[in-house]
């Protein structure tokens, strides 16, 4: 599955692990920052204005790091300033394709893998080619392809365009989200790909055995509560949501992290309930994807390819219990 480019040369593979058997993720190559006016980013990044249509993002529905990102969007309700293009589920040895399927949306400059994006922007690039992406279309360069610089971006880039007023990195909160999501990115977010792609006996345990240690965290954390910091809506929620949506899913099963499933932990369950059911985020949850993707992708771990049929999930129906009763 997937692959890498080498000096702008793109090398197919399919390693998740390194020498020890611990999955390595890989940073983000491009970062720079979206500012209402084109000044530098936070920490000096070069600075992009924002503006209605310049810019267009690339995701796949079945990626949780991108589906943070069409959150976002879907939230500020800039859906029209900001256009998108939707890889296919399922990554072989060309990464992410255009290829045609359902609810695929093509690139517009006609390139049918991703990595072609990336070419395109710079003929040398090295290292993998993933989604999230924000590209340029003035510059024909990638802005940035890290998702959480990007939904930190799209909060407050472009409010003055017309975007709907919410932020989710409060300068109130800012220390306590940051603190919650150091914890939620190591041990959950990437905890489930630790677990899921350790080639050891004795790392796959070690990392099931924080995942869980920080499942159980915030499941005592969200006892009668809606959010996780500050009782509103912020980041946080957004970037721990989208793993708590394919947990059951995929993770448990595909992944091996079958000690607990979400739907038996009360609270983890209510809370991820009562956001999938905001109007913005059920219109971006494709399960569809999402299975097709993990099973039908990671061969390594599902050598048929065979997509399970289950679990029935309901995202939008199911009773929903009241936060000191869950």
């Amino acid at each position: 599955m997937g692959g890498v480019l080498k000096d702008g040369e793109w090398v197919s593979e399919e390693s998740f692990a390194n020498e020890e058997g611990r999955y390595d993720r890989q940073p983000s190559q491009f970062r720079g920052w979206l500012t209402a006016d084109g000044a530098p980013g936070p920490d000096g990044q070069e600075g992009f204005k924002a503006e209605a249509d310049r810019y267009h993002l690339y995701v796949s529905y079945a990626c949780p790091w991108a589906h943070r990102t069409l959150i976002l969007r879907a939230l500020k309700g800039i859906e029209e300033m900001l256009p998108i293009s939707v890889t296919h589920w399922l990554m072989r040895d060309q990464g992410w394709t255009f290829h045609e399927g359902p609810g695929v949306i093509p690139d517009p400059m006609g390139h049918e893998t991703l990595h072609g994006i990336y070419q395109h922007a710079d003929p040398k690039v090295n290292g993998k080619a993933t989604v999230p992406v924000l590209w340029d279309k003035k510059t024909e360069r990638i802005v940035n392809n890290e998702s959480s610089e990007i939904i930190r971006m799209l909060t407050r880039a472009f409010d003055g365009l017309g975007a709907k007023p919410l932020d989710t990195y409060p300068d109130a909160l800012r220390s306590e989200i940051d603190e919650v999501n150091e914890r939620v990115y190591h041990t959950v977010n990437n905890g489930v790909y630790k677990a899921g792609f350790a080639e050891k006996q004795k790392v796959y345990e070690e990392e099931v055995e924080k995942l869980f240690s920080s499942l159980r965290w915030l499941e005592d954390r969200l006892e009668g509560e809606d959010y996780l910091v500050g009782n509103t809506l912020t980041e946080a929620d957004i970037r721990l949501l989208t793993t708590l949506l394919r947990f059951d899913a995929v993770y448990y099963g595909h992944f091996k992290c079958n000690v607990t499933r979400i739907a038996d932990m009360p609270n983890l369950h209510r809370y991820m309930l009562g956001l999938a059911r905001m109007p913005e985020v059920a219109g971006t949850i494709h399960l569809d994807h999402i299975k097709g993707h993990y099973y039908g992708s990671h061969r390594s771990i599902n050598p048929t390819g065979i997509v399970p049929v289950g679990p029935e999930l309901d995202f939008g129906s199911a009773p929903l219990p009241d936060a000191g009763n869950a």
